[in-house]
C-alpha cells in the first residue's frame, strides 16, 4: 500500500462573519458574530482529515474551518450516527417504502400499516368483519411484519439489484458513486436546488466547482479485508453519489469517504421530485453504505457524520431524529449520546457535556494557552516548496528553531491553530503561511 501524502495547511487564523443560523425571517443574516478558525490545505490526507473532524473541523470546498464555539452565538456540535446500531423510525421507514412503491409500481399512496410491508396473512379480505373475525368466527391473526433490512430496503428499487423474476419496475432508478468532477448536468441540478430551496439566483459554475467539486483530499485506495460489492467505493476521498430516475439526475450527495466514516458534505435534489423526501432517504442510504463497507472488511467504518448540530436553529435540529446519534464535547472531544446532551443544550447556549460546570450562556473569548518555543520542536512550518512533495520538494523548519522575530509576528496564528488541532495532530501536519 502506498504511503499517504503529506498534509500541509496554510493558516488563516481567526475569521469573523455574521451568523447565518439566528438571523431574522427572510434569509437576512444576523448581526451577531460567527467566529471560526480556518486554513486552506495545500494537500490533506484522508486519515488526517478524519482526525480533524473528530476535533470539530469541517471542510467547505478547499477550506477547512472550526467554529470557536464558546465565542459564537450559535454553537455547532459535530454529530455522528452509529450506522450499525441505527434503526430507522416508523416515519423514516415510511418514506423509504413509499419511494420504493413509487419506483416499482408507480404508486405513492400509503398503506394501512403505515408503510411497513405485511405478509399475505395480514391483508384483510372482504369476508372479514369490522371486529377482525372471519365468517367461521375465528379470530383474525395480527399482521406479521417482515423483518426490516436497511441495506435490502434501500437497494430494492435500484435497477442494478433487481432480479429477473422481480416485478417489472415502472421507473428505472439508478445510484452511481463517482469522483467529485464537474458536469453541466450536476450544475443544472445545483442551480435548480439553490433557486427553489434557498431562493438564490444566478449561481455561477465557478462557485459550484469551488464549493462541491474541488477538494484537497487525495483518492487513496481502500484496502478491504473482504470482498466488496461492485457498487462500493474503491478509494477514500470526495465522491458524488448520483440519483437518477429514468435517466434524469434528480438528486446528488457530496460525500467524503474516510477511514472511519461516511461524512455528508452537501445534499441537493430536483424540485420536481420534492415529494420523494430525498433528504430522509439520503441519510438512510449513507447509513446503509457505511454498513456495507463495514461488512466488507473495514471494522472502523461504522459511522455517518451528519455535519453540525445546532440546537438553537430549528432547521438544523432534524439531525437529532436519527438514532443513536452522538455529539462531540467541545473541550474533551469525547462523543456523548444525543439523549444525554439535550437537557444541557436546553439550558445553556454553550454546553460542555464532559463537565457541565463549564456550560455557560454568555459569550467568552477562548482561553488559548501559550506554548514555549522549546516545546514546539516537533511542529514544523514550511520554509520552501519546490516541485512535488512526494519527491522531496519540501523544506521545513521546526517552530522551536524559527527566529524570534518570525515567532513574534506569527505566534498568534500558530497558537490558535495548535490549540484547535491539539498537539498530537499538529505534529502530523506541516504549517504554511
Amino acid at each position: 500500500m502506498s504511503e499517504e501524502p503529506l498534509s500541509i495547511l496554510t493558516l488563516h487564523g481567526t475569521q469573523a462573519s455574521s451568523c447565518g443560523y439566528c438571523g431574522p425571517p427572510g434569509g437576512r443574516s444576523s448581526s451577531r458574530s460567527y467566529i471560526s478558525i480556518g486554513a486552506t490545505p495545500m494537500q490533506l490526507s484522508c486519515s488526517v482529515y478524519q482526525k480533524m473532524i473528530d476535533r470539530g473541523w469541517r471542510r467547505s470546498g478547499q477550506y477547512v474551518y472550526k467554529p470557536t464555539m464558546i465565542q459564537t452565538c450559535c454553537p455547532q456540535y459535530p454529530i455522528r450516527l452509529d450506522a450499525l446500531a441505527f434503526e430507522p423510525t416508523r416515519n423514516q421507514r415510511k418514506a423509504l417504502y413509499r419511494f420504493n412503491r413509487l419506483m416499482i409500481a408507480g404508486e405513492d399512496g400509503e398503506d394501512e400499516n403505515g408503510g411497513d410491508p405485511v405478509s399475505k396473512e395480514g391483508v384483510k379480505t372482504k369476508e372479514q368483519n369490522e371486529k377482525g373475525t372471519n365468517p367461521k368466527g375465528k379470530v383474525k391473526p395480527k399482521p406479521r411484519k417482515q423483518e426490516f433490512s436497511l441495506v435490502d430496503a434501500v437497494h430494492e428499487p435500484e435497477v442494478a439489484f433487481r432480479t429477473e423474476d422481480a416485478q417489472p419496475a415502472r421507473h428505472k432508478f439508478e445510484i452511481t458513486l463517482e469522483s467529485s468532477t464537474f458536469t453541466q448536468e450536476k450544475f443544472k441540478l445545483y442551480k435548480d436546488y439553490q433557486f427553489h430551496v434557498h431562493k438564490e439566483e444566478e449561481k455561477q459554475a465557478s462557485s459550484f466547482k469551488r464549493f462541491l467539486c474541488d477538494t484537497d483530499l487525495p483518492r487513496t485506495p481502500i484496502a478491504y479485508a473482504g470482498s466488496p460489492g461492485k457498487h462500493l467505493p474503491t478509494h477514500y476521498g470526495t465522491h458524488h453519489q448520483l440519483y437518477r430516475i429514468d435517466g434524469e439526475l434528480v438528486a446528488m450527495s457530496v460525500l467524503d469517504i474516510l477511514p472511519g466514516c461516511v461524512s455528508g458534505v452537501y445534499f441537493m435534489y430536483s424540485n420536481k421530485w420534492e415529494k420523494c423526501q430525498f433528504g430522509k432517504l439520503s441519510v438512510l442510504r449513507e447509513a446503509a453504505l457505511a454498513r456495507e463497507m463495514y461488512a466488507a472488511g473495514l471494522p472502523n467504518l461504522k459511522w455517518v457524520y451528519l455535519g453540525f448540530y445546532i440546537h438553537s436553529c430549528q432547521k438544523m435540529k432534524y439531525k437529532g431524529d436519527y438514532s443513536p446519534s452522538y455529539l462531540l464535547d467541545p473541550e474533551t472531544y469525547e462523543w456523548f449520546p444525543m439523549k444525554d446532551c439535550t437537557p444541557e443544550l436546553d439550558k445553556f447556549r454553550y454546553a460542555c457535556f464532559a463537565d457541565p460546570s463549564h456550560s455557560i450562556n454568555e459569550l467568552r473569548n477562548p482561553n488559548v494557552p501559550d506554548i514555549a518555543q522549546d516545546d514546539l520542536k516537533d511542529v514544523f512550518v514550511v520554509e520552501r516548496l519546490s516541485g512535488s512533495t512526494a519527491s522531496g520538494g519540501l523544506t521545513a523548519v521546526s517552530l522551536a528553531e524559527v527566529s524570534p522575530r518570525y515567532w513574534r509576528v506569527y505566534k498568534e496564528y500558530f497558537l490558535q491553530t495548535i490549540h484547535e488541532l491539539g498537539m498530537d495532530l499538529s505534529m502530523e501536519v506541516f504549517f504554511s503561511l
